[in-house]
């Protein structure tokens, strides 16, 4: 009898079932009940049967506890947790979550296609199901100088890559809407392959209308009500996003009900290792739209069933014969704290402790990513005002958004150089390219941080994660920048002349070798060193890695300069310069 015909047999009752989960308040995610009494029989890695069953090899009576489907994450960037596969599904899986939708740009605009590959070879043989869309954006401008290029045939051999579910994040939304053919082409070759993920930030109108046209089928960029709801009504599969950075579901949770609810998926997008020990992953998504009025069963379907449907995931995303033994037990709904989770039928975690060893595959590391300019040295911060400008743009951080502000005001001038004004809170950003060796480093005016002394550095600058510096002087922009040169990259805080706190990020300069607890510690000690600095921005980190990302509006900074989202083109410092 093989595998196939002994579930069949399970499932009519014939043969026992190697575990028989029974005493179960089952949550039906296809009728939108809570079934009582039921028994789950499990036949190897699938659910062969629900209902009436009573024979098991091992039968765990689960005292009327509920039992849902594994949480999936409809769309993240693992690389933001800053630890590799292994160690986030050490981190996720206690949480309930055993599929994961990852787009692995990060990697890929340091690494290229080596950088997919290694995602790849280190998701196997992990209790979490890692499924990737191919990035599609590397670079994800022509503003910004990357580790590589990903073009149509890089993305076509990437795409029959098993585990690979279609095309990622579609970036360049102006490339959509004019019909550039090379974008276009990248579009047709995910589409060929299943799907292509949205990224539309603020699209509207007939611009909408046109990047949809395009077989361009999901949006986690909705910050607002009435954008949801337009994309909603273009067809896209509205992915709510409630990150570390971002957090949309307050906003537009309010959009959700019986009618159209089939239409939502929650995903993370970025989530920061500390946030997922400390207060989950997917899960804490679905217990904070529990606590916001929405039904637990609608918020478990759109965590389970709804994105499991659109990634064409036909084994996952609900408890039904067939379907891969994927479950979370619960005691309560409303509370949506986790006792238990398996995965393909297995016990991976219990009480929030994590049963699977990951020794053996944690993969090797890459190679050292992080090149400082030649001749790098405090003067490499200095910006000329040769002519002094009347007024210089600069960019206006928001708080909890990626979004930022072009502010235009009068500089600061002392011996013939722009320089930061603490009383205004304009700070000096710079963003220097790491991967090429180019020398490039782009250099402007930040306001909204507050800091009052020191710098930060991160070689997590999104997307092309050069090396993002933010200071109150040069001398310790300097010194943060050249203690990230050293350790292969990561995260630094320097003041007077040193540096008081680094965290090492030696993979691709984007994730620890450390584990997570490590990490976490080193993170805090990051944070307590900040502190000292003034400002009152809570994730300074999580802002600063946004501050390059040259595809959401409004001004950015790039190795190449400055520039204007809305017009995706580069523009001076200086605003009397038109």
């Amino acid at each position: 009898m093989n595998a196939k015909q002994r579930l069949i047999a399970i499932a009519r009752g014939d043969e026992p079932a190697d575990l028989l989960l029974t005493n179960a308040r089952v949550i039906n995610v296809f009728s939108g009940e809570v079934i009582p009494d039921c028994a789950i029989a499990i036949s190897g890695a699938h659910v062969a049967g629900v209902g009436d069953y009573a024979d098991g090899k091992e039968i765990l009576d689960l005292g009327g506890a509920h039992v849902a489907p594994g949480l999936i994450d409809a769309h993240m960037h693992m690389e933001s947790s800053m630890v590799p596969p292994p160690e986030f599904a050490r981190l996720a899986v206690p949480h309930g979550t055993t599929h994961v939708v990852i787009d692995p740009h990060e990697i890929a605009n340091v690494l290229g296609v080596e950088g997919v590959r290694y995602m790849l070879r280190a998701a196997k043989g992990l209790p979490l199901s890692i499924h990737v869309m191919v990035p599609s954006c590397v670079p994800a401008t022509h503003m910004e100088t990357a580790g590589a290029v990903l073009g149509v045939e890089e993305i076509q051999s990437l795409l029959a890559e098993e585990g690979v579910l279609g095309l990622a994040e579609m970036m360049n939304f102006p490339g959509v809407i004019h019909g550039v053919p090379e974008v276009l082409a990248k579009v047709d070759a995910g589409l060929a392959g299943s799907r292509v993920d949205g990224h539309a930030p603020g699209l509207t109108g007939k611009a909408l209308q046109a990047y949809v046209s395009a077989g361009i089928s999901t949006d986690h960029e909705s910050s607002t009500r009435n954008e949801a709801l337009e994309k909603l009504r273009a067809g896209m599969m509205v992915l709510i996003r409630e990150g570390s950075a971002a957090k949309n579901l307050e906003t537009l949770l309010p959009l959700v009900t019986d009618g159209n609810k089939h239409r939502f998926c929650f995903c993370t997008d970025d989530r920061h290792p500390g946030d997922v020990l400390r207060e989950g992953h997917i899960d804490h998504v679905v217990r904070k739209a529990i606590s916001l009025g929405l039904s637990p069963v609608a918020a478990i379907q759109i965590a389970t069933l709804f994105p499991a449907n659109h990634f064409g995931l036909r084994d996952a995303g609900a408890i039904a014969p067939g379907r891969r033994a994927d479950l979370i037990v619960l005691d309560d709904l409303h509370s949506f704290e986790i006792r238990q989770v398996y995965q393909g039928g297995r016990l991976v975690a219990e009480g929030g402790k994590y049963l699977f060893d990951t020794a053996a595959t944690v993969p090797e590391q890459t190679a050292n990513t992080v090149h400082l300019p030649e001749g790098f040295s405090e003067d490499s911060f200095a910006i000329p005002a040769d002519p002094v400008p009347e007024r210089i743009r600069v960019i206006g951080m928001q708080r909890h958004q990626l979004t930022t502000d072009e502010l235009i005001e009068a500089p600061c001038v002392e011996e013939g150089r722009l320089v930061v004004d603490l009383d205004r809170d304009l700070l000096k950003l710079a963003v220097i390219e790491r991967h090429r060796g180019t020398g490039n480093i782009g250099l402007a005016f930040i306001h909204g941080f507050g800091l009052k002394r020191g710098a930060l550095a991160s070689t997590v600058g999104h997307d092309s994660h050069n090396l993002t510096v933010l200071g109150t002087n040069d001398r310790d922009m300097y010194v943060a920048a050249k203690a990230l040169g050293e350790s292969r990259g990561g995260q630094a805080v320097a003041c007077d002349g040193k540096v008081l706190a680094l965290m090492p990020l030696p993979i691709a300069g984007l994730m620890s070798d450390q584990p997570a607890e490590v990490l976490v510690t080193q993170q805090q000690a990051l944070l307590d060193a900040y502190r000292t600095l003034g400002s009152p921005v809570e994730d300074p980190f999580m802002t600063l890695s946004f501050m390059p990302l040259a595809v959401i509006p409004k001004l950015k900074l790039t190795d190449m300069g400055l520039v204007d989202v809305e017009k995706f083109e580069l523009v001076p410092l200086a605003a009397d310069a038109e």
